[in-house]
């Protein structure tokens, strides 16, 4: 459970990093994604920010992990519901880290609510120690959330594309 904590709390360290560096993009995306108005979105995005460090800042600490891996699992909750609202609206969800105005589909709503999941079984489970393998497994779930994201964002598969040239 170690690494899967880790691998959570920089995935919400990641987010919230994202957020202050492309404050402008993600401000529109949240005006988009929920209907605020820019300075409302912009204080949004900020309040989303500082939960997501917070959260992350949380899980690090032995004392505090359930309590912020509960916290993550609230904010990720609500992504997914922002996102499910606007099933099939082609918009930049802010989900990326480069700009990628496409409809809104199962694998971007499923993503927040997958790691909601997994915050709420890290939540539950009996904390694990961490050992040297620690780091390198929550790398490793890195690599390969980053990958599937990847995959995610491409627009057609090669098989749906020679079906439209038919």
């Amino acid at each position: 459970m170690a690494a899967l904590s880790l691998f959570l709390a920089l995935v919400l360290l990641g987010a919230a990093v994202h957020k202050a560096l492309q404050r402008e993009r993600l401000t529109q995306a949240t005006a988009r994604l929920t209907g605020l108005t820019a300075p409302l979105a912009m204080l949004m995005l900020v309040l989303a920010g500082v939960l997501e460090a917070l959260a992350a800042l949380a899980i690090l600490i032995p004392a505090t992990r359930a309590a912020g891996l509960a916290g993550a699992a609230i904010v990720w909750t609500i992504y997914a519901a922002a996102l499910l609202r606007r099933r099939g609206t082609v918009l930049d969800c802010g989900c990326d880290f480069v700009r990628s105005d496409k409809p809104v589909g199962t694998a971007t709503i499923l993503r927040p609510a997958l790691l909601a999941a997994l915050a709420i079984g890290g939540a539950i489970a009996p904390p694990g120690g961490w050992t040297i393998e620690t780091p390198f497994a929550a790398a490793a779930l890195i690599a390969l959330w980053l990958a599937a994201s990847e995959l995610a964002a491409l627009t057609a598969p090669a098989h749906s594309q020679r079906r439209a040239r038919s």
